[in-house]
């Protein structure tokens, strides 16, 4: 009998150890994300791999630090469904000082166990955008209505679903106002205002967070350690060419490879750097809000480009390209959205006169070619120098190009190794004089 107590007890000693591990375990670290730029889904997978990440650790809680102009409303449901399916506390941070939560970054804020704005930032503004192909226009008043009403539910769930002031929310849908951290503080919008992320850290102690299932916890964030997760080097690289300007230089590079493995086939470099960034180029309009009238526009250019050669219409089809182009590029990218700007118009400058410049020097090669006599067949030795290689006299055998010709001579005898220059061809034979 005393033999089972002791099993029982030191059972009972490992279960308290291992349980006292976990609940220190779960203690030890904060995790930190960040957002910084548009939302797009690179960034949601971003997020929700962090979260998963932090959840494995046992972290105490995930912090997400962001700045955002807004972005693509299915990658912000993407994080917003992260945070709230999350085994821990997600706490949303508006910083640094500057920073703002417009637009999507609103919703994501609302969605926080914990909303918290560094001084000096903003949020608001999350009026729903068409960013369609054609932009707001082709959108009726009964869609755009819809489309309202539909975000002003989902914000009001948001921010109802953390006690913060859901009739602030809905105002940011349907006004589109914006508040800054203190009317935030003021109007319930967030819990606190912290300045830098250690400031955070310790207002955080003690703080009690209600999880979708109703538990409460109690963070306890005295001495935790904070630790970073960033983003990887492929999502990094995927997230910066998700940007305008960057998918207009590697459209156009595309397009002007594949021209040129086209025009010289066998080149096969041109070719293969113009696939790959023909296909770097689709992946980054597929993170953008295209009009892709704008990007058969591009594509057209270069197909002109590539008539002008193979048709030659001494410009025609060049100037005509570089309409089209300047054309796509200005309207690639909708300009009624605040979060994603146009093509920069000096970087379509300096494309549209380095690709007419190249075209320029194409044409000019083409009319220079064309005006120039033409010459095939055995006419093309005509006025080419040759060398006797035995006594011409006047006949006898010439080397042209390292071949042996039967020659007869015009302008009397002619030593070995003399120069000749060819004066006309009779089948076989060549006529030639000496080279004065």
């Amino acid at each position: 009998m005393a033999r089972i107590v002791r099993i029982l007890l030191l059972t009972g000693l490992i279960v308290a150890v291992f349980i006292s591990a976990r609940a220190q375990a779960a203690t030890d670290d904060i995790v930190v994300l960040e957002i910084e730029g548009t939302i797009n889904p690179v960034v949601a997978e971003y997020i929700q791999n962090g979260i998963e990440k932090a959840e494995e650790a046992d972290a105490m809680a995930c912090v997400i630090q962001m700045d955002t102009p807004g972005g693509l409303d299915t990658a912000m449901r993407d994080i917003v469904q992260a945070i709230l399916n999350a085994d821990i506390p997600v706490i949303v941070y508006v910083s640094p000082s500057g920073a703002r939560a417009a637009s999507a970054g609103t919703y994501i804020t609302l969605a926080g166990h914990v909303a918290a704005m560094a001084p000096s930032t903003a949020i608001g503004a999350a009026t729903p955008v068409s960013l369609g192909s054609g932009g707001e226009a082709e959108i009726s008043d009964e869609m755009q209505r819809k489309i309202i009403n539909d975000a002003v539910a989902y914000i009001i769930g948001l921010a109802e679903n953390h006690g913060r002031n859901a009739e602030w929310a809905e105002d940011a849908v349907r006004k589109g106002v914006s508040a800054s951290e203190q009317e935030a503080l003021e109007l319930g919008v967030i819990e606190i205002i912290a300045s830098n992320l250690d400031d955070l850290v310790s207002q955080l102690d003690g703080w009690e967070v209600t999880m979708l299932d109703e538990s409460v916890v109690t963070l306890h964030t005295e001495g935790a350690s904070i630790k970073f997760i960033k983003m990887t080097l492929v999502q990094d690289f995927l997230h910066t060419i998700a940007d305008p300007n960057i998918a207009f230089i590697l459209l156009s590079l595309a397009t002007l490879g594949i021209f040129i493995e086209i025009t010289n086939p066998g080149l096969i470099f041109p070719g293969v750097v113009g696939a790959i960034c023909g296909i770097l180029a689709f992946y980054s309009l597929g993170q953008l809000p295209v009009n892709w009238a704008g990007v058969l526009l591009i594509v057209l250019a270069f197909g002109l480009f590539v008539g002008e050669v193979l048709t030659s219409t001494f410009g025609l089809f060049t100037a005509g390209g570089v309409v089209a182009l300047v054309l796509g590029a200005l309207i690639l990218i909708p300009g009624g959205s605040p979060v994603f700007e146009p093509v920069n118009p000096w970087l379509i400058a300096v494309v549209t006169i380095c690709i007419a410049g190249l075209f320029a020097f194409v044409i000019n090669r083409i009319i220079r070619a064309h005006r120039r006599q033409a010459s095939t067949g055995r006419e093309e030795l005509v006025g080419k120098k040759a060398v006797a290689k035995t006594v011409l006299d006047p006949e006898g055998i010439v080397f042209f190009k390292g071949e042996r010709w039967n020659a007869t001579s015009e302008s009397g005898r002619v030593e070995p190794k003399e120069e000749v220059i060819i004066t006309r061809v009779d089948s076989l034979n060549l006529w030639v004089t000496k080279k004065e």
